[in-house]
């Protein structure tokens, strides 16, 4: 989406109907899954803090729904959100977010996150650099990694066309869902990618979810 060259009033329908397309598709739920996996697996001790990265956070609509849920759950959280450049717009949210706009390449987090997450990001990479994030995220991450993606398949590709053109959601909304499922991957490339990553598959479950996403998730030992 180039912010650029739109109004703060145009970027802000945008992002209401991106809103409504993330609510309708279930596309926070993959996220929330693995942090649920990991508190009850014991991995949140009580009275610590978890700090968590969200790498190419956009607006900061994911870190808010974690915000919600570690609420829920009683759990401190210490929330950073990255991405390329700072948005116009930030989600309205009760938690507090650190915002830092920085190439994921470069950046050296101190202290080290937690978890990092990422979600509807790797497929605006190359191969070479979704194997670098892959290692990055493993060399930095102290509990986990998770990668929350769609599955590149013809139905979502064809339905998602005629369904933002019936419902009248914004054109960079209606641009950009094709183009980022036709970018997105399958079991195939996401095997050829660990690997390329020096990562082990023996280590990362590779998930699907309804519907069509297709995630990532490592917890260490």
């Amino acid at each position: 989406m180039d912010t650029e060259t739109c109004t703060p009033e145009d970027y802000a329908s945008c992002l209401a109907d991106l809103s409504t397309v993330n609510r309708l598709t279930l596309a926070y739920r993959p996220t929330l899954s693995f942090l649920d996996r990991l508190r009850r697996a014991g991995k949140f001790p009580a009275g610590q803090v978890v700090r968590i990265l969200d790498v190419g956070a956009g607006y900061g609509d994911m870190l808010h729904r974690i915000g919600n849920w570690a609420a829920r759950h009683k759990i401190a959280v210490d929330l950073t959100a990255l991405d390329l450049k700072p948005p116009a717009i930030r989600v309205k949210t009760d938690w507090p977010i650190r915002w830092v706009a920085a190439d994921i390449f470069a950046y050296q987090p101190e202290p080290p996150p937690d978890i990092v997450l990422s979600a509807l990001f790797t497929h605006h990479l190359t191969d070479d650099q979704v194997a670098g994030f892959l290692g990055w995220m493993d060399r930095h991450s102290r509990i986990g990694w998770f990668v929350n993606d769609l599955e590149r398949q013809y139905l979502p590709y064809a339905v998602f066309r005629l369904w933002s053109r019936l419902a009248g959601w914004h054109r960079f909304v209606q641009h950009d869902g094709p183009v980022s499922i036709s970018r997105a991957f399958r079991r195939a490339d996401w095997q050829r990618l660990v690997a390329a990553s020096g990562l082990s598959l023996r280590d990362i479950a590779l998930l699907r979810y309804i519907p069509f996403r297709l995630c990532l998730a490592r917890v260490k030992p």
